[in-house]
């Protein structure tokens, strides 16, 4: 697989002259080099199926993918081509020029000073990612990012309609474990999200022909948690420049109850509470209140739910009055101690290849009923 993979790479992409997402890579892949990954058709049989009754076609996938990472050359390549802005976030960048607001599946934006406010939203599965967020939250990123008139990007959740949280804000309570029960998340959904929108939270996003780590468009970003921030936004709070949490909002990974690999979790929460505590978090499901020694750590500040407003205009007022200016070249510089490209590329080249496993596990299937009673929730 290895050396096929790299020579379709190549292939593809015209000696790396050319940048390709991850599904566009498979794709082409499938049409060019029929057996290395599962083609449409294939793919279209599968899709309706519920998860526990699906082939795993989609294995292919992660060992290509993972293939293309391992190798330096191609793999940094591949992380730059899913850095740069998607293609279709340009005609949105123009519509929040004009009008200082955006409205899409699963993100919305709107000015507030000088920054940037992106709400993620999923009301009624508790803002929850799945296949129905994915593009809007990439094209919000993008957006807040490109904007001209911003300095600084605010990430905070919508009001939610969920019964025993209605009419409250919340974070996000990470993957949408009936749609994943239900077989409606692909494998690529998980490569796509953290070489995608998750990825460029942390490294901004890439140029055409520069190395990520020699330059690229990012800002600082500021998170407002609010109740919780479950599995995979826990994930996006790591990659976060400064957090406010609420004084009663908590965080979990609890990766082992749904059976699969938090995002980057593994390679970033260590870095904020030591390896210990980590594993607790990642293996055995422990919560890390916001509020506790743990979680001051991760959160910058704690404020009590009713501030979290003038928490939020404080912080835009103070990190935009004297310019951001060396924002970006400080966020570089922190990266290059704690997180170079090439480390987070080895790990991704990990966790394509252990996610396709987990993703198809019977063991998936039996820690969503077992856990959350996946077979009876609403669809």
């Amino acid at each position: 697989m290895s050396r096929d993979a790299l020579a379709a790479y190549e292939a593809l992409t015209g000696g790396l002259a050319r940048p390709l997402r991850a599904d566009a890579l498979c794709r082409l892949a499938a049409e060019r080099y029929p057996g290395l990954v599962p083609g449409e058709a294939e793919l279209a049989a599968e899709a309706p199926r519920m998860q526990r009754d699906k082939q795993g076609l989609e294995k292919a996938q992660g060992r290509f993918l993972a293939a293309v990472l391992a190798d330096p050359r191609a793999g940094t390549h591949l992380c730059r081509s899913m850095l740069l802005p998607r293609e279709d976030s340009r005609a949105h960048l123009d519509t929040f020029r004009k009008t200082g607001r955006l409205e899409l599946p699963g993100a919305k934006l709107h000015r507030q000073g000088k920054a940037v406010v992106l709400t993620m939203g999923n009301p009624r599965y508790l803002n929850a990612e799945d296949e129905t967020t994915m593009d809007g939250m990439e094209i919000a990123v993008d957006v807040a990012l490109l904007d001209e008139r911003s300095e600084l990007c605010v990430l905070r959740g919508d009001v939610v309609t969920h019964t025993k949280h209605a009419g409250k804000r919340v974070f996000g309570a990470g993957i949408n474990l009936t749609h994943l029960y239900q077989g409606k998340i692909r494998f690529l959904w998980y490569l796509t999200r953290d070489l995608g929108f998750v990825n460029k939270f942390y490294r901004g996003l890439a140029l055409p022909g520069v190395h990520p780590e020699e330059g690229g468009i990012e800002k600082p970003w500021v998170a407002a948690v609010e109740r919780f921030a479950i599995g995979g936004h826990c994930q996006i709070v790591l990659t976060m420049d400064y957090v406010i949490a609420a004084r009663d909002a908590y965080m979990t990974l609890p990766a082992r109850k749904e059976g699969i690999i938090p995002g980057a979790a593994n390679l970033r929460l260590p870095r904020f509470v030591g390896p210990r505590v980590a594993r607790e978090a990642i293996l055995a499901g422990r919560r890390i209140d916001c509020d506790s020694p743990e979680g001051r750590q991760v959160c910058d500040e704690i404020v009590p739910e009713t501030e979290m407003e003038s928490a939020i205009e404080r912080m835009i007022a103070l990190l935009t009055d004297s310019g951001v200016v060396s924002a970006a070249g400080n966020r570089r510089a922190l990266r290059s101690a704690e997180e170079p490209l090439d480390q987070f590329r080895r790990y991704m080249a990990v966790y394509a290849r252990e996610q396709a496993d987990c993703h198809f596990s019977p063991a998936l299937i039996s820690n969503l009923e077992k856990h959350w009673d996946a077979a009876n929730r609403r669809r």
